[in-house]
């Protein structure tokens, strides 16, 4: 799919498609912070994908401490859904304010084609999920933003995530996602559980769909998809997975080519010219431009 070439489908259109997915359950969704790995998931078969705060803040040099602007993120999603045509669920941080804030930023994304958003209930500055030193506002500020999106974008899938647990523990946590149901939201993000009970917990508790934050080196024990779509989750988040790959194998390649002067060695470990053009589609391009210049 050449986005240049293609009109990407309407965002009305990947939302029902993304909310269908949903129900019916066992969605593995990658984090994918540019559209080149965008395109690499899609390649690979996923049929969704995940803006994370913290992978977009890294690849850009800056910590996850809300330090992203609303157009930083904004721009990033509009171009992962140009080239992938993929529903993508993007995360949002705390909303970028209060109320009209995050009904600028849920006009920005629908105006994008992004299917779903993610807001968390921190202060700012936020921390990332699985750190110490967050703070928590009110459930009912929380609230106010998911009934504002539910309200003014209906076509936008609401992701609520409550960070409760290291603040108010479990029960925190279960009284927080009640009252972003109540409000609206569609889909309940438990943060930094650290037991597969107390994902077990949270499933027994709700009714609507749930997502499981599986990303590496946190709280969460490191857990397989199969282990929550076994207890009922819908769906199963890599958040920064792909990023800690490739960080890593840039970092080993910088490393030996500073040392040796090479990249002979890793020829192997590369994806060739040929296969970067076939994923980007280069050929469709020269060829509609080639056309152009016959006509």
């Amino acid at each position: 799919m050449a986005w240049l070439l293609t009109e990407v489908l309407p965002q009305v259109q990947l939302a029902e498609r993304f909310r269908q997915r949903v129900q019916q359950g066992r969605l593995l969704i990658p984090g994918a912070h540019d559209p080149l790995a965008g395109l690499l998931a899609r390649a690979a078969g996923f049929e969704a994908l995940y803006l994370s705060g913290a992978a977009l803040s890294a690849s850009m040099g800056m910590p996850d401490l809300g330090l992203l602007t609303l157009d930083e993120i904004v721009g990033r999603a509009q171009a992962l859904v140009r080239a992938t045509g993929l529903p993508l669920l993007v995360d949002a941080d705390t909303g970028f304010g209060e109320v009209l804030n995050v009904v600028r930023l849920g006009r920005h994304l629908v105006e994008a084609g992004v299917v779903a958003v993610q807001l968390e209930d921190q202060e700012m500055p936020k921390r990332c999920g699985h750190l110490s030193g967050k703070r928590l506002v009110p459930p009912e500020v929380m609230a106010r933003k998911v009934r504002a999106l539910k309200h003014l974008f209906p076509t936008l899938v609401i992701v609520a995530r409550t960070d409760a647990h290291a603040i108010e523990g479990m029960e925190g946590v279960l009284r927080r996602a009640q009252i972003y149901v109540d409000a609206g939201a569609d889909i309940i993000f438990p943060e930094a559980l650290q037991s597969l009970e107390e994902f077990r917990m949270v499933r027994k508790a709700l009714p609507v769909p749930l997502l499981a934050n599986l990303t590496e080196f946190g709280k969460t024990p490191s857990l397989g998809a199969e282990d929550v779509f076994a207890i009922g989750y819908e769906i199963a988040l890599f958040p920064v997975s792909s990023l800690r790959v490739a960080a890593k194998a840039m970092q080993e390649f910088y490393s030996h080519l500073y040392q040796h002067g090479s990249s002979r060695e890793y020829l192997s470990r590369m994806q060739t010219r040929a296969e970067l053009y076939g994923l980007i589609e280069y050929s469709v391009y020269e060829d509609f431009d080639n056309r152009l210049a016959k006509a």
